[in-house]
């Protein structure tokens, strides 16, 4: 089907064009030079391709829209202008100021029809990936049968990315893992403008990127605008033949190189990097409106004409799309009852009754990894949360990560002598590649309808901190599972022994980090994650710890407390003469600790703190209930800096911590050497009583 390109759709482009100039003049900052050069593509796609409601921004059969190349935001905000989807002309004049809608980078929950937040180049893409990933995730748990197309739970997700985003290593490691995913829904739309801050990318950017896709498995397309040197043409037929090629691939995502010149049709910026980042001037911004026959005296002068063409047509699209939508899904939920009972608890994001019921209880005094309790845990929940998923960065086996008992997600001749699976499978595979799984456990958990989880050693967690972060921002329920916590890793040595991550991770407001103290709390970890909506570090051992057995005939509280995050582990009569604290490996050398010092007369209370954070944020009373002000002589014991204690213990409490990297030994050597001991936490425990 031919592509319908009227006059007032040419208008609508130079309208968005002039909005981008104006805008970042008027905030004094911004990237005006993607926006003017990419509102034919912005354009096309949101007023011909994408399926939308500018109604409904959770409308669960739309498109997804990420535009990786964050900074560009305006590209984004001017379209949902254009398409009357929430944003006016007043919010475009707010740009970039405080409390606006229209903020410098897109934030999710922030601004109606934005999927996700971005801004760190390259994680709008491997987010995208995640996004593509849970579509097909979903539409196998709900409607797997369905021919290709057909299904109310399929769509498409389309990506802008720049030069930048294709740089960035994240980019690169999540769009490998979704050639050999075969996602045939996601489709990226390259900006290859060859301009980036430091002017042109050859600098640093010289190799053959529909090559590199290629190898990866994608289908690759070229749309030049600029006729290989010639004559500059804005070819949106062009663009919407790729568009529609690419869309009509099943099998491989896609990728268009659409070879632009950033800030076109700007004189004197155009085409370098000063369009890049930063207002035109008077100057540029009168030559870009004469260019395109605007008025140059005008600010935010736009065509209503064409704007109110624009709006009508995403209208009438989207109520046409919406009611075949609507046929197909009723249709659906009477043909599957079940599944739809499912799908509104998802949507609710509510879980099953009595679920709880299916945690797992382990055998007391038994010694347990904090690792494979949490393994045990997934495998004994996975048959009543169809909706978790996850696996990790080629550590299954270390992490314990793996549900045993269901396939793999991936193509089926991607299956190996040790996994087998499908393309609707629920173990993930990302690979070495912890960056782009930490960007796909963000696109996944933002399609909304599943949880999911993604593993691997604490110690690496560093190379996905950006995504994390980003992750927190957002609030996204993904847990990540990051196991080997600490110098108990053992023989491995300092560069597989976390010491400053806990800490660092602490750092990152809205992130929780659990650190559970045995099995049972470790159950208790995963109830406690699940019935929140939040991201999570579920950090846990390697080696084996106690299970000790709880109760009013062993004197320590059920393991129930770990929900609000710090709770009375072990108690004495009256006031306690001190309290000892820690989390993790290191609470039974508190409760060990304890048992001496009630040899020598002294009122013990042991303090479990899986996590701080949900600590912190019970009220004062529960807080003072656990530790009372009015005890000053206080030690707290863990395999890790000493920062996040000080709060707790205050300036007569002492912690047993670590500042120097670890070593190369078994786990019981190096806690010794490095004195992580009881007999450390009884000195520590007598000098603080002492004063």
């Amino acid at each position: 089907m031919s592509l319908e390109w009227t006059d007032l759709d040419s208008r609508a482009v130079i309208t968005a064009k002039t909005l981008a100039g104006d805008a970042v003049e008027q905030a004094g900052s911004g990237h005006p030079g993607t926006a003017i050069s990419l509102a034919p593509l912005a354009y096309l796609l949101f007023q011909r391709h994408m399926k939308l409601d500018p109604k409904d921004k959770d409308w669960l059969g739309r498109d997804r829209f990420v535009l990786s190349a964050g900074h560009a935001s305006l590209t984004q905000y001017i379209s949902l202008y254009l398409g009357g989807m929430g944003l006016e002309l007043e919010d475009l004049k707010k740009f970039r100021t405080f409390g606006s809608r229209t903020p410098g980078h897109p934030e999710y929950s922030h601004t109606d029809f934005v999927e996700i937040t971005t801004g760190p180049l390259g994680s709008g893409l491997a987010a995208s990936v995640g996004m593509a990933m849970a579509q097909r995730r979903v539409r196998g748990m709900m409607d797997p049968n369905a021919p290709e197309g057909e299904s109310p739970f399929d769509h498409k997700v389309y990506v802008i990315a720049g030069d930048g985003c294709l740089q960035e290593g994240i980019s690169s490691e999540a769009c490998s893992l979704a050639g050999t995913q075969n996602l045939g829904n996601l489709i990226l739309i390259w900006d290859d403008n060859q301009i980036s801050i430091e002017d042109d990318t050859n600098i640093s950017f010289s190799e053959d990127v529909l090559k590199r896709y290629e190898a990866y498995g994608w289908h690759t397309q070229t749309v030049d605008w600029t006729n290989n040197g010639g004559e500059y043409h804005e070819d949106v037929n062009a663009l919407d033949e790729a568009l529609t090629r690419a869309e009509e691939q099943t099998d491989k995502p896609s990728i268009i190189a659409l070879r632009t010149i950033i800030g076109w049709p700007t004189p004197g910026k155009q085409n370098t990097g000063a369009i890049h980042g930063s207002a035109l001037g008077d100057e540029a911004l009168r030559g870009l409106k004469e260019a395109l026959g605007a008025d140059p005296d005008k600010m935010f002068d736009v065509d209503k004409e064409a704007v109110q063409h624009s709006r009508d047509n995403v209208a009438q699209r989207g109520q046409q799309a919406r009611a075949e939508w609507d046929k197909k899904y009723e249709a659906w939920r009477n043909a599957n009852p079940e599944n739809a009972k499912l799908l509104d608890r998802l949507v609710a994001h509510e879980l099953p009754d009595g679920w709880e019921k299916a945690l797992p209880t382990f055998e007391e005094g038994k010694s347990l990894a904090t690792r494979a309790a949490s393994g045990t845990v997934l495998n004994a929940i996975a048959d009543v949360l169809p909706e978790l998923w996850g696996g990790s960065a080629d550590l299954a086996g270390s992490n314990n990560t793996l549900m045993k008992n269901y396939p793999s997600f991936l193509p089926e001749e991607r299956q190996s002598k040790m996994f087998s699976g499908n393309p609707y499978g629920r173990n993930l595979h990302f690979g070495v590649r912890e960056h782009g799984m930490g960007g796909i456990l963000n696109g996944i958990a933002l399609n909304g309808l599943t949880r999911v989880y993604g593993g691997t050693f604490l110690v690496f967690a560093d190379y996905m901190r950006g995504a994390v972060r980003l992750a927190s921002i957002m609030n996204l329920p993904v847990t990540y599972v990051w196991t080997h916590d600490s110098i108990g890793v053992g023989e491995d040595g300092p560069t597989h022994q976390p010491v400053e991550h806990l800490t660092a991770y602490r750092a990152i407001p809205n992130l929780s980090m659990v650190r559970p103290a045995d099995a049972a709390e470790t159950a208790q970890a995963w109830k406690a994650i699940l019935e929140q909506r939040g991201p999570v570090g579920l950090v846990l051992t390697r080696q084996g710890l106690p299970n000790p057995a709880r109760g009013a005939e062993t004197g320590l509280a059920s393991a129930e407390g770990l929900a609000k995050g710090g709770y009375v582990l072990a108690d004495c009569e009256g006031t306690p003469d001190i309290i000892l604290m820690g989390s993790g490996s290191e609470v039974q050398l508190a409760l060990e600790a304890r048992e001496k010092l009630t040899e020598e007369g002294v009122k013990v209370r042991v303090v479990s703190m899986p996590c701080m954070e949900w600590f912190d944020a019970q009220d004062e009373d529960y807080r003072e209930s656990v530790l009372p002000s009015d005890v000053k002589a206080r030690v707290s014991v863990e395999a890790g800096l000493d920062t996040p204690w000080i709060k707790y213990i205050g300036d007569a409490g002492k912690a047993v911590a670590m500042d120097t990297f670890g070593g190369v030994g078994p786990a019981d050597e190096l806690f010794e050497h490095f004195d992580i001991t009881t007999d450390h936490v009884l000195r520590a425990a007598h000098e603080v009583l002492g004063k």
